[in-house]
């Protein structure tokens, strides 16, 4: 921690207070008496800067926002300022840190090349950045997305008058089938390559018996187990917004899987070195390893997610069954799953009717 890294600067003090905290002062250069309180920790980009200003005999305030260092209604300050605002946003439970920090990674690239022109950015600029993107239409679409609600919010605020610049800007990736759902081939190709007891056999066994996405299957533990009737349920508040609250029982498998593991720790997936993954995406590498290793490709963790519904689906599940395993809030979503299943029986219905007909 950086509270416990020694600094060896002229003049600097470091204090324990009474509630355990540490504070940083310094000693003005030429007067003993005088002490000035860092705004800043050690580490802090702009330390050095605030303890050679406080040597001098003056006090520096860390600006309260970053939006407010950058210049007034350039696209920076506005983009800023946007963060800022879709941080109280996190915090406030209205949106994910996923969605957070994949727009700021795209403002980065936005602030570095057009950050010191006006906020105000025609349509084809917009165009323009989409196009220079081409090679990954992916991230060119996401960048749109994301300069779209960039804007929305700030004339829904009155901070821009006029029309949204990237509304109508069309996708580069006009058809995207998403995640390749697995199939039981897959799942034996990877359990067969991953034996029971391993940790890629749990992650597929939980995605399996839970349909649960990755950003929640890292934070699962045996804190989300809760007891009722004699039966172990898992329950857990998916992170993506707008979900409603998931509460399954836990089968066998599963249960045999979580049960076989020798580590016990908060959550059930953890590192080679024992503790919980630091995040979504350093799982996600993970698992692209495993599935390298099963020579797999093209598969995702949440192929599987997809492949549990159809299972359902294919077991008999209807959409508002599927709705209650995956959190869905509207019966649209999991029709996907149940879609194709429904028309199959239907199908096989009619064509028993028509099996009596006198030819």
């Amino acid at each position: 921690m950086v509270d416990d890294v020694k600094i060896d600067l002229p003049g600097l003090l470091r204090e324990r207070m009474a509630s355990g905290n540490i504070r940083y002062r310094v000693r003005v250069a030429g007067d003993k008496s005088r002490r000035i309180l860092l705004t800043v920790p050690p580490g802090h980009r702009d330390f050095l800067d605030h303890f050679h200003a406080a040597r001098a005999g003056v006090a520096l305030t860390p600006a309260s926002a970053p939006s407010e260092a950058a210049t007034p209604r350039s696209l920076t300050w506005l983009t800023l300022t946007f963060e800022e605002a879709m941080a109280d946003q996190v915090e406030a439970g209205l949106m994910t840190a996923a969605t957070l920090k994949q727009r700021a990674n795209f403002f980065d690239r936005l602030r570095a090349e057009y950050g010191h022109k006006h906020m105000a950015m025609p349509t084809e600029q917009v165009v323009k950045i989409r196009d220079g993107m081409i090679a990954t239409p992916g991230a060119a679409d996401n960048m749109v997305k994301s300069i779209r609600a960039l804007y929305g919010w700030a004339i829904e605020r009155r901070i821009i008058e006029g029309a949204n610049p990237a509304a109508g800007v069309g996708k580069l990736l006009k058809k995207h089938r998403g995640a390749v759902p697995w199939s039981i081939a897959d799942l034996t190709q990877f359990k067969t390559c991953h034996a029971p007891g391993t940790t890629a056999h749990l992650a597929l066994t939980l995605f399996m018996f839970t349909a649960c996405r990755v950003g929640d299957v890292v934070r699962l533990g045996r804190a989300n187990e809760v007891q009722r009737g004699g039966i172990t349920w898992l329950e857990w508040q998916p992170g993506k917004a707008g979900s409603a609250p998931v509460s399954i029982p836990m089968l066998p498998p599963l249960e045999k899987a979580l049960r076989a593991r020798p580590v016990i720790g908060p959550t059930y997936l953890l590192t080679d070195y024992g503790r919980p993954f630091a995040s979504a995406a350093a799982f996600g590498n993970k698992f692209r390893k495993w599935t390298a290793s099963a020579k797999m490709s093209d598969r995702s963790p949440h192929g599987i997610r997809k492949a549990a519904g159809e299972l359902m689906a294919a077991q008999g599940a209807s959409q508002y069954h599927v709705m209650a395993v995956h959190g869905h809030t509207q019966a649209k979503t999991s029709e996907i799953y149940t879609k194709g299943i429904e028309r199959s029986k239907l199908a096989s219905e009619a064509m028993k009717a028509m099996a009596t007909l006198d030819w």
